[in-house]
């Protein structure tokens, strides 16, 4: 009887976990901007997850505001270069202090 409580109790566990994991929403880019973003009012990018239907990057601007765009976008690539460029600059010369204008990639 104790062994039968135990069965069941574990596949019930089982069975909710394993709703949980397929509930979980990705969060995708429905569309991309057409309009560009002049880089300064950029502050960090991703790339868009690999579960989504279109191919975006999500640029993030000075008010945390998320833009999608299209990675091959020759705007978007400029925007993405000048944000690695600020992040390559902060590194080297914050020494441990706030740099402005860019969110540093935490790894």
């Amino acid at each position: 009887m104790a062994a039968e409580k135990l069965f069941f109790c574990l596949l019930f566990i089982t069975c909710c976990s394993t709703v949980t994991l397929a509930q979980r929403a990705l969060d995708c880019c429905l569309s991309v901007s057409n309009k560009s973003l002049h880089k300064s009012r950029v502050v960090d990018y991703y790339p868009q997850s690999k579960g989504c239907n279109i191919d975006a990057t999500i640029l993030v601007t000075r008010n945390n505001k998320k833009i999608c765009a299209r990675p091959d976008d020759p705007w978007v690539s400029g925007v993405t270069r000048h944000v690695d460029k600020l992040r390559k600059q902060c590194k080297k010369n914050s020494k441990g202090k706030r740099c402005v204008g860019v969110n540093p990639r935490v790894k």
